[in-house]
């Protein structure tokens, strides 16, 4: 979720869940060891909880890079073994050390040893010619037995030979049924599914057959109101809040904005995260449209988004509904 789910993004959909783990986008750890590069860690009080995610392959480099992300108060510090991006590859991180379960094992050992906060890895399958049913079980052995206890599968492999990241994203073929069988396989473990969940009825699906958590991505941001908006209730029990509306929920975003603008912010910066609030209603392209064509220009602020939430008929999005 590169250039995704910064903290604006975060701002927004927490609004939307009070329950749902929350992940940054994937921070290097040479960025933030060597980089002087800490300002890539903050984050607002209202984003709890929260999960901090490290690309990174050298143990000592990471385990410092853990040490900074609880200091700042993330929750869990999140080891990416899955992203395919040419330039996660030449740093020889992410998708590539499936290929060395030792070596991730190692860097999760430093970076439990380093903190206090649990430590979770989110892998693939297998990437390139390796076999699955014997890949990941190594991987999972391998991070099991340095401590980690949480694990988060995207059920595809990944091509780093042949496939751009966008085509490692929707052209390998999904193995649900394999990843079901590592939750059963490793019960000790709590194991989550990732990978063309599109809806919470999905969702759903996937937790009756025996996985403890799913992790939603580009479907949760495309239509935050089906995926997060729902969750609370349905995937947490909790009916304790009443159904929140997208109007509610930019509503609710406007003190955020205010404030951002205010301290030297851009509108865009945090609007671009919210173009799919209307998704399937009625004024979503009236939505999308002025603020894709206004929230960037020079003191742009509330106004614009007030004229954007004008032009969405309220009362027809409630008729729709």
């Amino acid at each position: 979720m590169m250039d995704w789910t910064d903290r604006h993004c975060r701002a927004f959909h927490r609004i939307l869940s009070r329950h749902a783990l929350l992940y940054t986008e994937m921070v290097t750890s040479a960025a933030l060891v060597r980089g002087d590069a800490r300002h890539l860690l903050a984050f607002g009080e209202t984003e709890y909880p929260v999960a901090l995610q490290l690309g990174g392959s050298d143990p000592a480099e990471l385990a410092k890079a853990a040490r900074m992300g609880a200091q700042e108060g993330y929750d869990e510090i999140n080891l990416n073994v899955g992203c395919p991006s040419d330039r996660v590859q030449s740093g020889s991180f992410g998708a590539v050390l499936m290929e060395r379960p030792e070596l991730v094992a190692a860097c999760c050992a430093e970076m439990i040893a380093a903190q206090d906060r649990p430590v979770t890895v989110k892998c693939r399958i297998g990437v390139d010619d390796q076999d699955p049913q014997q890949a990941l079980p190594a991987l999972i052995e391998a991070v099991a037995e340095a401590g980690v206890t949480r694990i988060t599968v995207h059920a595809r492999k990944a091509w780093l030979q042949g496939l751009s990241p966008k085509e490692n994203r929707d052209i390998p073929p999904l193995d649900y049924p394999l990843v079901h069988g590592m939750a059963a396989r490793y019960p000790a473990l709590h194991m989550s599914i990732n990978g063309g969940i599109t809806d919470l009825d999905g969702a759903l699906a996937h937790l009756e057959a025996g996985m403890d958590g799913v992790m939603v991505g580009r479907a949760a941001y495309h239509d935050p109101m089906s995926i997060l908006a729902e969750a609370d209730s349905r995937i947490f029990g909790d009916s304790s809040r009443a159904p929140l509306s997208p109007h509610d929920a930019a509503r609710a975003m406007r003190p955020y904005i205010a404030a951002h603008v205010a301290g030297g912010g851009k509108l865009a910066q945090v609007t671009r995260h919210m173009l799919g609030l209307f998704t399937g209603r009625p004024g979503a392209r009236a939505w999308r449209r002025i603020l894709s064509e206004n929230s960037h220009k020079a003191n742009a602020g509330l106004d614009v988004f007030d004229m954007a939430l004008a032009a969405v008929p309220e009362q027809a999005r409630q008729a729709a509904e």
